[in-house]
């Protein structure tokens, strides 16, 4: 079993942009009793609210997001480079057809009834606080709507309070 510690937020000295725009992370939530996770490389970490938060965006589409709307805390993982072939899989295949976490033969474990991956080297915990649809009329620079968005299909902002952060030993 991997050995995690326990760390807090002012303690993380990791670039979100490299883990999640570069290495990229899993976004990971459980209903009913079963998980489902998605790869992704859009969010990022800060401060809102007086809390420290992670804010992360699904697609409508994607089934993951189901999960993260029903549960009240989600999990971002992140992985050492030998895993990319795992995290590209994980983000291309969809949960709804198949049990890709078991396909992709990472361990499933829990923190809290939250789940996330034993492989992991990092994972951070948090509280659902916030969820907004992205609207067409919000965007400023109109570009990059029609560039992200030309199926109209705008993601939901989802911004956690970290409850927990584990770092490999």
């Amino acid at each position: 079993m991997t050995n995690f510690k326990e760390i807090g937020p002012e303690d993380f000295n990791y670039s979100p942009f490299k883990l999640i725009g570069k290495d990229w992370m899993l976004i990971t939530a459980e209903k009913d009793g079963k998980a489902n996770t998605m790869t992704a490389s859009w969010g990022g970490l800060g401060v809102m609210w007086n809390k420290n938060v992670a804010y992360v965006v699904i697609r409508p589409q994607r089934y993951t997001k189901e999960f993260v709307d029903s549960a009240d805390s989600f999990s971002l993982t992140f992985f050492d480079n030998s895993f990319r072939e795992i995290l590209s899989y994980l983000g291309t295949k969809s949960g709804r057809d198949e049990d890709k976490i078991k396909k992709s033969n990472l361990t499933l474990i829990h923190d809290n009834n939250i789940p996330y991956f034993e492989e992991a080297n990092i994972a951070i915990f948090c509280k659902k606080l916030f969820a907004q649809e992205y609207k067409p009329e919000s965007f400023i620079d109109k570009k990059i709507d029609k560039q992200c968005y030309p199926n109209s299909d705008h993601h939901t902002l989802y911004i956690g309070e970290i409850t927990k952060i584990l770092v490999r030993e």
